[in-house]
């Protein structure tokens, strides 16, 4: 359901050189849709319907790609492969890459508005404020601002955690928040699912530092290594393979704890178990 409805994100726009493509080519290459499946699943655990907030699913999915799109540039971690592809500047050149990730993060707020009919208004400005706070300075790209600035250097635990719950888990439990606060759902219930998505993030994190290193990367779909080359402390760095596996183990414990005041937990706990035992 999401892949139909990313395909028809901008299937009426009118051209504006290369620019649609190349959001699409990075929008459309693939992934595991992760935070959309979170911010429908949330919603329908809450009492909503799912597909009411799909246009919000879209947003999420929009922001994390313009985010991969921007991480792959050379002035970042100058990557040259994401899920199986040449990245989008090696295909478009680097400014139009540049452009479709800010493209895409302005066609997310876009998207999620031209989807509020139906909704509450009052639960359409909460969970977009949740989102932007989650892509901005005080999440997201803070989080991509403590990675580059951590290179070369050696981080203790609280500082790779820190850096991981903005870089990649504010924008994991924003997604989930968002279903819920769509849904109509209370306090006590965004504070439950946020704490089962800040630990499925940290997980999923964590799992990703150890593919890093043992990780296929033509099944994996981009290059391993990276974080060695970049000279970046990770939790593996810090763990040990058999420290992290332990402590994702845990995490995964964690997330499904949280969700135990819900009737039908069973899809996000099964999520959060696969996830954490992803091998490729």
């Amino acid at each position: 359901m999401v892949e139909e409805a990313l395909k028809g994100a901008f299937r009426d726009r009118a051209p504006r050189g290369d620019i649609y493509d190349a959001m699409n080519y990075s929008l459309l290459a693939g992934g595991k849709r992760l935070r959309p499946i979170l911010t429908l699943e949330t919603c329908r655990l809450c009492g909503g319907d799912p597909m009411a907030v799909m246009p919000f699913a879209c947003a999420v999915e929009m922001i994390h790609t313009y985010s991969l799109i921007h991480d792959d540039l050379p002035c970042m971690d100058d990557d040259d492969l994401r899920r199986g592809r040449p990245t989008n500047h090696k295909v478009y050149g680097e400014a139009t890459a540049v452009l479709a990730g800010d493209g895409l993060l302005n066609a997310a707020f876009e998207t999620a508005l031209a989807g509020r009919a139906g909704l509450e208004p009052e639960r359409v400005l909460e969970a977009l404020d949740v989102l932007a706070r989650a892509a901005g300075a005080d999440g997201m790209v803070g989080g991509q601002t403590l990675d580059m600035a951590g290179e070369g250097r050696a981080l203790n635990q609280a500082d790779v955690e820190e850096l991981q719950r903005l870089k990649t888990g504010a924008l994991i439990a924003a997604a989930a928040e968002m279903g819920c606060i769509l849904a109509g759902g209370g306090a006590e219930e965004r504070k439950a699912v946020r704490r089962y998505a800040s630990r499925l993030g940290l997980a999923f994190q964590i799992r990703d530092d150890m593919l890093d290193v043992t990780g296929d990367a033509a099944l994996l779909g981009k290059p391993t290594g990276s974080d060695a080359r970049g000279e970046k402390t990770t939790f593996v760095t810090l763990k040990g393979l058999d420290g992290c596996a332990a402590l994702v183990e845990k995490l995964t414990g964690e997330a499904a704890a949280a969700l135990e005041g819900f009737a039908h937990p069973e899809f996000l706990i099964s999520l959060a178990r696969s996830l954490a035992g992803r091998m490729n």
